[in-house]
């Protein structure tokens, strides 16, 4: 497994990933801060590959030089492999790179189920944001 930054390319892939596998809702909500969020800096939005094929996505932002973690998407076959967590470890690098004065977790109803990865990796309630809708990303 590689995890390396977005690329032009990606865009039907990941769109596919986050297809796969988000619920619909959860991809309806999140189809727009996507492209925001290519639009304004692709370098926030890290993939993993397994053999060619794009497994994983994490789309970040960064908000009042705060960096937030938006959305995880892992494909349902790969789940449980680590890649969730070298996805963020990879994002955490970016963030702290510039120097941003802290990390958060953006948590909604459709990302909960990502939080016990976050808390495993030391996040706490503390840097648990649970509004997305504040992220200029979100519109």
């Amino acid at each position: 497994m590689h995890v390396r930054s977005f690329q032009l390319s990606d865009v039907t892939p990941v769109t596919e990933l986050l297809q796969t596998a988000l619920s619909e809702e959860c991809f309806e909500s999140t189809i727009e801060p996507f492209s925001r969020q290519l639009s304004w800096d692709s370098d926030l939005i890290v993939v993993a590959e397994e053999e060619g094929e794009i497994v994983g996505a994490l789309i970040g932002t960064i908000e009042k030089n705060h960096g937030c973690y938006f959305r995880i998407a892992i494909h349902p076959d790969y789940r449980r492999r680590g890649i969730g967590r070298s996805l963020v470890s990879a994002m955490e690098n970016r963030f702290q790179a510039r120097k941003v004065s802290g990390i958060f977790v953006a948590v909604d109803e459709h990302n909960s189920f990502a939080l016990p990865l976050y808390e495993a990796m030391g996040y706490n309630e503390d840097q648990i944001f649970k509004s997305v809708r504040k992220l200029s990303i979100v519109g």
